[in-house]
């Protein structure tokens, strides 16, 4: 067995050791408002329910190990004082692991991963709609754990009112955890989603993804792609260039000859089918033909 102290080894190894070990952990995807009343969204995997009287939910966002910077939650939540903490089901997946994006201060992730803002009943920040369970809180106390880079900060919230959708409870008024659906985090690029086990979604960090709020208005209002779709298709930097998408158009002309004459929503198909492989790039061509 491989041991060692916390102190011998780098903050970010001790950190993909943690995220590795304690794992799956449930997700709070958070809703907040800045003091200037921006709307911004993100996900937080160091999170739970601490108690039913008062209910009491606990998340943290951690200072960055890489610079000792902070987050937009964090600062948001000191100034503000309100959350709201949206469970994550499968069907919303790629669209949250989109909105992890470090955007620039004041970026609506909303806009960004094509979820829809919906007004809170009591708290100031925005539901996300798409989400099955939705629970407005005010911060009651924030625990700052430290001052350097991977140090948490427990942001405790009191839940003031909470939302569920009719869909995923029984008869009895119980939330059936099948409908439900969730997922949850683990180490690296992995996620699980309860019912099924283990999948991967590449992180998103690393570079700025244009956004579903930048789509061409026939791929953002398709009937045909799935929030996870769009959540895929906007973790680009750029669109494919005119002549790629014909030279891409021109060599799959001959496996799908009606290509060029295909209607969006056939074209829709096909980039899904694209998508299901992971394979951004083709998809995008397909709907810009």
């Amino acid at each position: 067995m491989t041991s060692f102290e916390p102190k011998d080894i780098s903050t970010g190894k001790l950190h993909g050791y943690l995220l590795s070990a304690v794992a799956p952990r449930p997700i709070a995807f958070a809703s907040t408002l800045d003091a200037d009343g921006n709307p911004n969204l993100s996900p937080f995997s160091f999170f739970n329910v601490f108690s039913a009287n008062p209910p009491i939910m606990i998340f943290s966002p951690a200072r960055r190990v890489r610079d000792n910077t902070t987050k937009h939650t964090l600062q948001n939540a000191e100034a503000i004082k309100e959350v709201v903490i949206n469970v994550v089901n499968f069907d919303m997946v790629h669209q949250m692991s989109l909105s992890s994006t470090e955007y620039a201060d004041g970026v609506n992730e909303f806009e960004k991963a094509g979820l829809t803002m919906l007004k809170s009943d009591i708290v100031k920040p925005f539901r996300v709609a798409e989400s099955p369970v939705q629970f407005e809180c005010k911060v009651n106390e924030i625990v700052k754990l430290g001052t350097e880079g991977g140090a948490g900060n427990l942001i405790i919230c009191e839940v003031v009112k909470l939302h569920i959708d009719d869909d995923v409870l029984n008869e009895e008024g119980v939330i059936n955890q099948q409908k439900l659906d969730l997922v949850a985090r683990a180490g690296g690029s992995y996620y699980t989603r309860a019912k099924k086990g283990f999948f991967e979604i590449p992180k998103p960090l690393s570079t700025l993804g244009i956004g579903v709020d930048n789509f061409p208005d026939f791929v953002k209002n398709s009937m045909v792609l799935t929030g996870n779709d769009l959540g895929m298709l906007a973790n680009i930097e750029r669109l494919p260039t005119e002549d790629s998408v014909k030279a891409f158009v021109k060599d799959l002309g001959a496996r799908y000859p009606n290509i060029k004459t295909a209607t969006h929503r056939q074209k829709h198909k096909l980039a899904r089918n694209y998508l299901s492989f992971g394979d951004v790039e083709s998809a995008w061509k397909i709907l810009l033909s």
